[in-house]
């Protein structure tokens, strides 16, 4: 049983909370997506916090993604976004690539953005990364510990443990994930 997702560029922001939802998208647990606009603002999103990373370096992280996950990017959606009615019309195209794209889930901090009677249209609801975390949790959480692992082994520089990684996403939005985590 497996269902698709959209991430919105918010949570794509922190290193580490982008890495682990890649590693998750790459388990068969769910397909991922995004469009070109959606890794667009992630990068300017980045850069404008990150002044001392460049557009290259986050060239090269948009690349990495795309190979990780086939068939992640979504397209043919632009035709979509002008009939669209949200708070924030620069998050349009957000709910137009999920609609294109089958997704059932829009991963986002930006819930307000994303009213419920708005996306139960298109059969789509809003969940930020903690809530969507734990709902795969529910889903495998020997998948999801072996994420974790699997992230922790591969930051070498500097090396971080399972209990640094855990930290880090708690921190980055997803603490009652972490906690789960933890229990298990």
């Amino acid at each position: 049983m497996s269902f698709d997702a959209t991430y919105d560029a918010c949570v794509l922001h922190p290193a580490g909370l982008r890495d682990f939802l890649v590693r998750l998208a790459m388990t068969g647990l769910f397909r991922a997506h995004w469009s070109q606009d959606i890794l667009d603002e992630m990068i300017s999103s980045i850069l404008a916090r990150r002044p001392d990373l460049d557009e290259a370096q986050l060239s090269r992280t948009r690349e990495l993604m795309c190979d990780a996950v086939p068939d992640s990017v979504t397209t043919g959606y632009e035709d979509l976004i002008e009939g669209l009615n949200l708070p924030d019309p620069n998050d349009r195209h957000v709910l137009a690539a999920a609609i294109r794209s089958g997704s059932q889930v829009i991963v986002t901090e930006n819930i307000d953005d994303f009213p419920l009677h708005t996306l139960e249209t298109y059969n789509i609801e809003a969940q930020t990364a903690d809530v969507f975390v734990l709902h795969l949790i529910d889903l495998s959480p020997t998948t999801v510990s072996n994420v974790i692992q699997a992230q922790a082994a591969a930051l070498t520089n500097p090396p971080m443990s399972i209990s640094d990684v855990l930290d880090r996403l708690a921190r980055s939005g997803l603490p009652r994930s972490v906690a789960a985590l933890k229990e298990n």
